[in-house]
C-alpha cells in the first residue's frame, strides 16, 4: 500500500535529507511543496496521508516579510485540529506550534552544532527514547512555548522545549535529525551570513558532521520509523 506524503519545504537544502531514502522504503510517495513559490497546496495538506514540514532560516512571526506564513500556519492548524499525521522539523514544529497558538520567539540564546538532547519522563518513554543523551543538530535561535493538548519530550540548558507529541499523530522537533552528514556543506553554505554573524567556524560544524552525523542519522530514521507506526497504527 502506497501512501501520499506531502513535504513543505522553506529553503532548498533544508530537504529531507536522510528521510527521503526512508520514507519510500516504508511506502510513502513523496511530493515536495516549495513554500512561497507558489499559492499553498491547502486541499493536499488536509489530504495527504502524511505531512512533513521542514526547517527554513525566518521566523513564524515574519508574516510581514513573508505573508504566505499566515495561510501555511492556518492549514497545518486544520490538520492537527483534524489529528492528521505530521512531523515538524525546527521551523516545522514552530509553525505546528504557532498554528496552535502557542507564542514562538527568540530564545534565550542561539543553538548550532550537534549537542546532546535531555529527555523528559514522558519522553524517555516515547518514540524519542533512542536519543537520550545522545548528540542531534541544533539549528535555531527561536523558541516555542507547548501547544495546547501536547507533551514535552526533549529540553536542553538554554531550550526548555525541543520536542512535543500531540497524541500519536503529531511530533514536532526543534532539532535536526534527518540531515545526511555527506550534505553539511550545503547547509554552512547556505547559512553562510548566520554562521559569520554568530562567529561559528564552517570547519567545526564540518568536523562534527563527519564524526557524530551518521549515528544522528541513524537514531533519526529510527525515531521517524518508529512514530510513524503508531501514527499509521
Amino acid at each position: 500500500m502506497t501512501r501520499s506524503c506531502l513535504v513543505i519545504r522553506h529553503v532548498a537544502f533544508e530537504d529531507l535529507g536522510v528521510l527521503g531514502t526512508l520514507l519510500p522504503e516504508l511506502g510513502f510517495a513523496i511530493h515536495y511543496f516549495e513554500a512561497g513559490v507558489e499559492p499553498f497546496p491547502v486541499a493536499e495538506m488536509q489530504n495527504c496521508d502524511l505531512l512533513v514540514v521542514l526547517g527554513g532560516p525566518i521566523g513564524v512571526y515574519e508574516v510581514e516579510a513573508y505573508p504566505w506564513l499566515v495561510d501555511e500556519t492556518s492549514a497545518i492548524g486544520e490538520r492537527l485540529r483534524a489529528k492528521k499525521p505530521t512531523l515538524g522539523i525546527c521551523l516545522g514544529a514552530q509553525l505546528m506550534a504557532a498554528s496552535l497558538g502557542a507564542r514562538v520567539g527568540p530564545g534565550a540564546a542561539r543553538e548550532i552544532g550537534y549537542a546532546p538532547l535531555t529527555l523528559t519522563p514522558t519522553g524517555l518513554n516515547s518514540v524519542l527514547a533512542p536519543l537520550n543523551d545522545q548528540p542531534v543538530l541544533h539549528w535555531h535561535g527561536d523558541n516555542f512555548d507547548l501547544p495546547r493538548g501536547s507533551v514535552r519530550l526533549a529540553f536542553t540548558a538554554s531550550c526548555p522545549n525541543q520536542a512535543f507529541a500531540i497524541g500519536s499523530f503529531a511530533l514536532g522537533l526543534q532539532f535536526h535529525v534527518e540531515l545526511a552528514p555527506e550534505c553539511i556543506e550545503r547547509w554552512l553554505i547556505g547559512h553562510a551570513v548566520e554562521l559569520s554573524a554568530a562567529k561559528i567556524r564552517p570547519a567545526t560544524l564540518r568536523k562534527q558532521a563527519t564524526q557524530l552525523g551518521p549515528a544522528t542519522a541513524a537514531l533519526g530514521a529510527e525515531v521517524v520509523t518508529a512514530w510513524l507506526e503508531g501514527a499509521f497504527a
